[in-house]
């Protein structure tokens, strides 16, 4: 059964999620940024809109570096940790004193719904490089002992004596009628 094939479409995947989540995280970003007193009105945090606004350039920064990564692995785990740090904070306004309990739970949802899909990123990209680091050792193993020679030095000592230079050594032999 030929594997290749099938972790190639798996890594497309991974990394195809992984822009996605990367463009999400700007969009989030940039309402947070922009809107942060009506997110806070909606969530009935009405104090929290400083701190919407520092999450904006948290979730700006990550998906830029998302998009921008050749290995986007490092800002997908980022995006996990400002997850949870968004849960903490939508928890807080679970109280019984808050009018928009309804609106905070919809939005723990939906933050908790994206940490699933960040989390099976992450933990896909972190595979893959385990991968690559595995076969990149394997074949560090099979290749480091060699030479490049076709014999061992001790037989290569010597080989090129009988070598003789060339009368013209910059115009090869098949020109040297063609040279004036």
């Amino acid at each position: 059964m030929n594997t290749e094939g099938t972790l190639a479409g798996r890594r497309e995947e991974t990394e195809a999620l992984a822009h996605g989540l990367g463009w999400f995280s700007i969009a989030l970003g940039v309402t947070e940024l922009v809107a942060p007193h009506a997110l806070a009105r909606w969530l009935g945090m009405p104090g929290s809109a400083p701190v919407l606004q520092a999450y904006g350039v948290r979730e700006i920064a990550t998906g830029a570096g998302i998009l921008a990564s050749d290995d986007p692995t490092g800002w997908v785990w980022g995006r996990v940790g400002g997850d949870a740090l968004d849960l903490a904070t939508l928890a807080s306004g679970l109280n019984n004193d808050n009018p928009q309990k309804e609106n905070i739970a919809i939005a723990l949802g939906s933050v908790l719904a994206v940490t699933l899909l960040d989390l099976a990123c992450a933990s896909a990209l972190s595979s893959r490089n385990e991968q690559w680091r595995a076969a990149r050792t394997r074949a560090q193993h099979a290749y480091g002992r060699r030479s490049g020679f076709k014999y061992p030095p001790e037989q290569m000592r010597g080989a090129a004596r009988d070598f003789k230079i060339p009368h013209d050594m910059r115009t090869p032999e098949l020109l040297q009628p063609l040279k004036r």
